[in-house]
């Protein structure tokens, strides 16, 4: 391009906005805390050190330590973390125009087509299995995470018997409880056994949750 004399001059280049503060400190969190978390799945709830998080996320040690405090501290922002990433999964299908039955049924298909391939969905239950066998009082944020995923279920259960798509002779708070614990049973098998095939499961996983939660026919 040409300026006013008609001399050549290279096109401005348009500067990214500078990132603040809290965005980079969000950016390093995330990279500690998918560190810990591939570190996890790949080798178990003790690998996850201060020293490897750092190194495996680019960071030093020290940052990790400074923004977590401790070991636990940093398995309870994972916990956090892995939560919003699940819910971020299921509202990426969109639930706007489901009813409360497909908006279950939705949930348990995300989760279980990204389990095998999400290494930090795996990582939670390794980390959890790693908290019930020291008994560590971790144990409590894992019962707080299950407890949100218990609360969404059965507001989705409650949804569906008022609308008629779910029967209301159902116990909504034990079917949310037995929903949760179809994951839970199933996400541990397949880290007992990887051989387990997670698409017969799923496929068999849809079809009884759909037939034991709906409304039948008049």
């Amino acid at each position: 391009m040409a300026d006013s004399t008609g001399n050549l001059t290279l096109p401005r280049r348009s500067r990214a906005p500078r990132r603040t503060q809290a965005e980079r400190r969000a950016e390093s969190d995330r990279g500690l805390l998918l560190a810990a978390a591939e570190l996890i799945a790949e080798e178990g709830f003790n690998a996850a050190t201060f020293e490897k998080v750092g190194a495996r996320a680019g960071y030093s040690r020290g940052l990790a330590s400074q923004r977590f405090g401790s070991k636990d501290g940093m398995i309870e922002a994972l916990i956090d973390y892995l939560h919003e990433r699940s819910m971020e999964l299921a509202s990426a299908e969109g639930r706007a125009d489901m009813t409360g039955l497909d908006a279950i049924l939705s949930s348990v298909d995300i989760y279980l087509r990204n389990f095998e391939r999400e290494q930090a969905i795996r990582s939670y239950f390794v980390a959890m299995a790693g908290s019930v066998a020291t008994l560590s009082h971790l144990r409590a944020a894992f019962a707080a995470s299950h407890m949100k995923a218990k609360e969404r279920f059965e507001a989705h259960i409650r949804e569906g018997q008022a609308e008629g798509s779910i029967s209301k002779d159902l116990d909504a708070e034990a079917a949310a409880l037995m929903i949760g614990s179809l994951i839970l049973g199933i996400s541990t098998q397949w880290l007992i056994d990887a051989s387990t095939d997670l698409e017969r499961i799923r496929k068999t996983s849809l079809d009884t949750l759909r037939r034991s939660l709906a409304a039948q026919a008049k």
